[in-house]
């Protein structure tokens, strides 16, 4: 990859995906850091309805799970098991909110805040110390989310391996004194695993599904936040729904902007030919932007989903059989939080940029968030 768009990629990856597309003349163009994307939303929607491209395993899980029925077994076990769990989400987010303090650094704040209201779903409490300590680090220290510099990436690894052997241990007894009703999403994979996985790998996948509960959850929280903050900075409250924020966000700074599926087969895909082996991916963030389906796309109207009319393709986790099998209680547990924090208060941002980081997804640049506590009228006292 060249240094200049090494440089556009860093400063700016929507932007940049957006000028791939557009100087393109088809409709699949090339990747400078390797593979394709497909540009076109009529393609896009049609490649994620043909089951070649759902063929095989979800890459997702990589080699863990030995089948793609395992790899939904688990998936479906995770999802029961944290749907459960919203009633004592929604309370701790309650606790964990009223103890923020007024001022403080986003998303980080936000990336704590979402982990305390689910680290007792992760591991639950009766969880050996050590294991619980080594999961608190891990979120803290740039292995449930990608550290940004070399020498933190290489410390974290170090981390990494502590906590998987902690983990292995954790399996390794749980598998000898089984539970009737999962307490923690380790129980809930283990219950679906295949008897076959080893314990090593069914820790690997934990920490693969922690990564994949926390970190959406957190990072569309804070665009969530970021977004309508901006967009209404009147002393009132917000004048939109909590779950057309969400949606809003969702759908403006989708977290996985690219979606790749691995060519398993020599097919043809808009007149561009593949190999095996070849990366094909579609991007739900040209999806979600492309003028023909939405109204002003590039611009963030939370009043959008009011009307069906100004709506198009909406896939912020994914489409097709590959679909987050979470994605509803994701959804539900991102509104929770937001509603949360904004109840009896006035939210602002100072230090905003709009532009996302590329970290295993696009995530928001730093920015301060200030909540102030709203006086109560005499119409909310009389009510109480």
């Amino acid at each position: 990859m060249r240094l200049g768009d090494r440089r556009r990629l860093r400063r700016d990856p929507l932007e940049y995906i957006e000028h791939l597309r557009r100087r393109s003349a088809a409709t699949v163009f090339p990747l400078p850091w390797g593979g394709w994307c497909v540009g076109d939303a009529e393609l896009t929607q049609e490649l994620l309805r043909d089951p070649e491209f759902h063929a095989d395993k979800s890459g997702f899980f990589g080699d863990l799970l030995p089948t793609r029925a395992s790899q939904i077994e688990v998936g479906h076990a995770v999802r029961n098991f944290l749907r459960s769990r919203l009633p004592r989400y929604r309370f701790t987010v309650a606790e964990a909110v009223a103890e923020l303090p007024p001022v403080d650094q986003w998303p980080l704040a936000g990336n704590r805040l979402v982990y305390r209201c689910l680290a007792e779903s992760l591991l639950h409490p009766d969880t050996p110390a050590l294991a619980r300590r080594l999961m608190n680090r891990a979120v803290h220290e740039g292995v449930v989310f990608r550290a940004p510099r070399l020498w933190q990436r290489a410390r974290a690894e170090l981390l990494r391996a502590r906590l998987i052997s902690a983990l292995t241990k954790q399996v390794t007894q749980r598998r000898k004194h089984p539970v009737d009703q999962p307490l923690d999403v380790l129980d809930a994979a283990l219950t679906a695993c295949p008897d076959e996985v080893a314990d090593r790998t069914v820790a690997e996948l934990h920490l693969t599904l922690v990564r994949a509960i926390v970190v959406p959850v957190s990072t569309s929280l804070a665009w969530s936040v970021l977004l309508a903050c901006l967009h209404h900075t009147a002393d009132s409250p917000w004048p939109w729904p909590v779950d057309h924020i969400v949606r809003e966000a969702l759908r403006h700074r989708p977290m996985p902007w690219m979606l790749g599926r691995t060519v398993s087969r020599p097919t043809t895909v808009a007149g561009t030919s593949f190999r095996p082996g070849d990366l094909v991916s579609v991007s739900p963030y040209l999806l979600h932007h492309d003028e023909h389906h939405w109204t002003d796309p590039e611009v963030f109207r939370p009043e959008r989903w009011e009307n069906p009319n100004e709506r198009g393709p909406y896939i912020p986790f994914g489409a097709g059989p590959f679909t987050c099998p979470g994605a509803s209680v994701a959804h539900r547990m991102i509104a929770e939080a937001l509603t949360t924090l904004s109840h009896d208060a006035h939210l602002t941002v100072t230090g905003a940029d709009t532009r996302a980081l590329m970290v295993e997804g696009i995530v928001p640049r730093p920015f301060t968030l200030h909540r102030m506590s709203r006086p109560r009228t005499n119409h909310d006292t009389a009510r109480r």
